[in-house]
């Protein structure tokens, strides 16, 4: 379990480092650069595409990618309030109504890691259409921040300065989630 816990404080600090690089990020790592509206998903799910929605996130990718950053937040939040009233208990436990605690622990133990498993499948069953079916690899630009495209693109200002920014907000994250928990010990 304490490996459970330090994995969870991981996932907590990457999803804090993502929804700051989310405003202060490169143009395809901003949100705004992929909020869609439920319209244009439900387009797009049919096959009507245009090369601008493939530069990025697509319209549907996008929505994947907010549920799954709202569920893993719900995930983590939850386990903080979470207690097996055995021998493990969420750092933020002392803080919360027993009834808080349990549903809290009823959500993280029995219904947000399905739809986190569920979700991350679609997300892999995503990848795997594009790359086998559209032969498009979604791979690589999810490592490297480039990706080809049929339409001049703006660049996605991946250089050592922002490499660096990066590391830099997300030791922020990590720091300040460690002093957060220290307090609360």
């Amino acid at each position: 379990m304490a490996w459970h816990f330090r994995l969870g404080y991981c996932v907590l600090s990457l999803l804090l480092f993502r929804v700051i690089w989310g405003f202060i990020g490169g143009k395809w790592s901003r949100f705004s650069s992929f909020i869609f509206p439920l319209k244009t998903v439900i387009r797009y799910a049919k096959g009507e595409r245009s090369p601008d929605q493939e530069i990025g996130h697509n319209p549907l990718g996008s929505w994947s990618v907010f549920a799954l950053l709202v569920f893993l937040f719900m995930q983590v939040s939850t386990g903080l309030f979470s207690d097996d009233e055995i021998a493990n208990a969420g750092p933020l436990v002392k803080f919360a109504s027993a009834t808080l605690v349990n549903y809290a622990t009823y959500f993280h133990t029995s219904i947000g890691k399905f739809i986190i498993f569920g979700l991350v499948g679609l997300h892999i069953g995503a990848i795997a259409h594009h790359y086998f079916y559209r032969k498009e690899n979604l791979v690589k630009p999810m490592i490297d921040g480039f990706k080809s495209t049929a339409i001049e693109a703006q660049s996605a200002r991946d250089t050592l300065q922002t490499r660096v920014v990066a590391g830099l907000v997300f030791g922020l994250c990590s720091t300040l989630l460690a002093y957060a928990l220290n307090l609360v010990s």
